[in-house]
């Protein structure tokens, strides 16, 4: 588990194909690696990885086919920068909110406008995404724990504070660039306690309402 708090910016090091996959190389100088054992978890860019090997300013981790193709890890290049979390320990703030590393979908930046000194960002979210997202809940965009300002059919906004725009890589973000998305827990397993029995998806809203959650 993470909580979507950037530890710091780190840059690819390489991309290696490796029969059909990728081994993938992180330079990392800012991450403290004392802590930190083979097979242990750090996010990339909010995609859980594992290292396999680890070096006093380096990680490796293995990317499936499935990871390459539902992130956006299989867009990044040698010297791209991307945010990283080591996982979360038991007795750590939890500053932003539970994050599991399990992207969700795809999005893609669509506006960014200067918002006093903080910059509001409004993204586009696939279709099956949108249910999830609510106004004031978190969402977490390439691995960043975020606060949702406004949401529409399958577009949300947000703001990013300086310190923000400073500590990860959501500073230099552009109209257009895809970033990762993972929806709120809580969201997920609401809908799973809801669900008419023997269905796969869909919310029982009459349920919703006799539990308070909507009108």
């Amino acid at each position: 588990m993470f909580t979507g708090i950037i530890q710091t910016i780190g840059h690819i090091g390489a991309m290696e194909s490796r029969g059909g996959d990728v081994r993938l190389t992180v330079k990392a100088p800012g991450l403290d690696f004392s802590s930190c054992a083979l097979g242990d978890s750090i996010a990339v860019n909010g995609v859980c990885l594992t290292a396999v090997e680890l070096g006093s300013d380096y990680f490796a981790a293995d990317c499936s086919r499935e990871t390459l193709q539902v992130t956006t890890l299989g867009n990044l290049n040698p010297s791209d920068p991307v945010n990283l979390e080591k996982a979360l320990c038991l007795g750590q703030p939890l500053g932003g909110h539970l994050v599991s590393g399990h992207v969700d979908g795809i999005g893609r930046l669509v506006q960014r406008s200067d918002d006093a000194r903080s910059v509001r960002l409004s993204f586009e979210m696939p279709n099956s995404l949108a249910r999830y997202v609510a106004k004031k809940g978190s969402v977490c965009v390439n691995g960043v724990s975020l606060t949702v300002n406004s949401v529409g059919a399958n577009r949300f906004d947000v703001n990013i504070v300086p310190h923000t725009l400073e500590a990860t890589t959501l500073g230099d973000i552009k109209s257009g660039d895809q970033v990762n998305l993972e929806v709120d827990l809580v969201a997920r397993y609401l809908e799973r306690l809801v669900m008419p029995e023997g269905s796969e998806s869909g919310l029982d809203l009459s349920k919703l309402r006799d539990a308070g959650f909507v009108q």
